[in-house]
């Protein structure tokens, strides 16, 4: 097919900010996981699918299958006016120090 240019569970976008390898990046309403580390401004490579193990907000419970939304630092339940990335994929406690979640990443989501 002519016009099929990539897989896109890897996509190159300009750094938001100073980023870390694994680090979660939200660029408008795509998202994913730093794939390297990248200065503000540079091209940095973002996985848009796949399991990975995010920050999350602590003294928040997850259940299998519960949707995940990105509040600009961390994963949490709380949908208000944070994106949707995915779902968990594994239970997490309610404890303060609970704070890493496994997501599967949508690879798009609901507006």
């Amino acid at each position: 097919m002519k016009n099929y240019v990539q897989p896109g569970d890897r996509i190159s976008v300009a750094a938001p900010a100073n980023v870390a390898s694994g680090a979660g990046v939200l660029v408008g309403s795509l998202f994913g996981v730093a794939v390297h580390d990248a200065l503000s401004g540079e091209p940095v490579e973002i996985a848009t699918n796949g399991v990975f193990d995010l920050p999350k907000v602590g003294s928040q419970a997850w259940t299998v299958g519960a949707r995940i939304y990105w509040d600009g630092s961390a994963c949490t339940t709380t949908a208000s006016t944070n994106k949707l990335i995915g779902v968990a994929v594994a239970v997490v406690g309610s404890g303060a120090g609970e704070t890493t979640g496994r997501v599967l990443l949508t690879g798009a989501f609901t507006l």
